[in-house]
């Protein structure tokens, strides 16, 4: 019989990635991002077991966007925002929101790809987005992401 190996919380190694953002596209850096910060680049990956590192993303406001057919991607993509009151509903495009507010683009698009769940919500804290190079997590040097 054989058993199934489950990993306890004092065995989940948790190192820090610093990525470099500036040319990548969103949406692959996005998916990279996400597939660290569940641990499935541990061999020991588990589901339903936050296994994951701490993800840094500098020079967020780098970052590039591929189109759609018409190849404009920073005027098409809409982000929505409801305050909750009648009329309350905010606009914003992915250019004014790489322009205002660069991590929350990058943000947006890692908890696309997370499980929209406690564990997800709970991932998505280890991840911290700058919009440029300066962080104020220690000496790491940024890992080449493919």
């Amino acid at each position: 019989m054989y058993k199934s190996y489950y990993p306890k919380a004092a065995e989940i190694q948790r190192n820090w990635v610093v990525v470099d953002a500036s040319g990548k596209t969103l949406g692959r850096l996005a998916a990279q991002i996400a597939h660290v910060l569940l641990g499935k680049d541990k061999p020991t990956f588990t589901p339903g077991v936050e296994m994951g590192d701490n993800v840094v993303v500098i020079n967020a406001e780098l970052v590039t966007a591929t189109g759609t057919k018409t190849r404009q991607k920073l005027d098409t993509k809409i982000y929505y925002g409801h305050s909750g009151f009648p009329g309350g509903l905010k606009s914003i495009s992915l250019r004014e929101q790489l322009k205002q507010h660069p991590d929350r683009a990058l943000r947006d698009a890692v908890w696309g790809m997370l499980p929209h769940n406690r564990m997800g919500r709970a991932v998505l804290k280890r991840l911290k987005v700058y919009a440029g190079s300066e962080h104020p997590h220690g000496m790491q040097k940024p890992v080449e992401m493919k």
